[in-house]
């Protein structure tokens, strides 16, 4: 494929799990944050929160940042201009959402750019409730995901992603056939087995429904971990929707009735 710069920077993007001590300077800071605020944006609801408290990060990373959907601050806007909120709550998240996914994204390239690393930690918004209280964030501001970042103490390889040709259709969507699966599901294993990851790092999602386990660490790969994951976690939408709740969003008609 072509490439330049700016490609080869997005193509060598790897999540980071060891940082060095070296704290980013508040130059360094500013220009990945404001690489952030130049992201697309539909209502700008995307803010940040940072901590530069190390020791408490994961991976003794310098700098954490959480990725927040900031109602709050768009409506203290809106009372400006003499309006309230009219649009339904589930709808707001939906465009919070792209806006601070996309300010988390540049900010992933920007930080690549000037020689750091990061990794995205997904779990935040069913923490939501505690995160909210420890760090007085007010309601209608919801955590969407954590984001570390420093600068590297390892060199790990790129992880596979699937074929471009089970990523991008045109047109219309095809009926993906058995064979186009397993050729897609085979790339990312075998690149996960040639890497040894699940191995190095002991890992293994336990079976919590009536299997028999017959994978080992020769085995075991991305495509049965990540089903392990959606095949028996989160199975109900309290898990969401209370920890939504909790920061002021009312996604179903019995509570914002309330």
């Amino acid at each position: 494929m072509i490439t330049n710069p700016v490609l080869e920077v997005m193509m060598n993007r790897k999540s980071i799990r060891a940082y060095t001590e070296e704290m980013p300077s508040d130059e360094v800071i500013e220009a990945v944050v404001r690489a952030g605020m130049q992201a697309p944006f539909a209502f700008q609801m995307g803010s940040l929160l940072l901590s530069r408290k190390q020791e408490e990060h994961p991976f003794g990373a310098p700098l954490m940042f959480a990725i927040l959907v900031d109602s709050y601050r768009h409506e203290a806007m809106m009372a400006k201009r003499g309006w309230s909120m009219a649009t339904n709550d589930l709808s707001l998240l939906f465009f919070g959402i792209q806006d601070a996914a996309y300010m988390a994204q540049n900010m992933v390239i920007a930080a690549e750019s000037l020689g750091m690393g990061s990794c995205f930690l997904g779990w935040a918004p069913y923490e939501a409730e505690e995160f909210a209280a420890a760090t007085n964030l007010p309601k209608r501001v919801f955590p969407l995901v954590h984001l570390v970042m420093g600068y590297p103490a390892e060199d790990p390889p790129t992880r596979p992603r699937y074929p471009l040709s089970y990523t991008l259709y045109e047109d219309a969507y095809p009926r993906v056939e058995d064979d186009v699966v397993a050729a897609a599901m085979r790339q990312m294993d075998e690149g996960y087995l040639a890497q040894d990851y699940y191995k190095k790092e002991k890992i293994i999602i336990p079976l919590e429904v009536d299997r028999e386990e017959t994978f080992t660490y020769e085995t075991y790969s991305w495509t049965e971990h990540i089903s392990r994951k959606t095949g028996q976690w989160l199975k109900t939408p309290r898990d969401i929707l209370d920890p939504l709740n909790a920061c002021g969003f009312k996604i179903l008609q019995d509570e914002q009735e309330e």
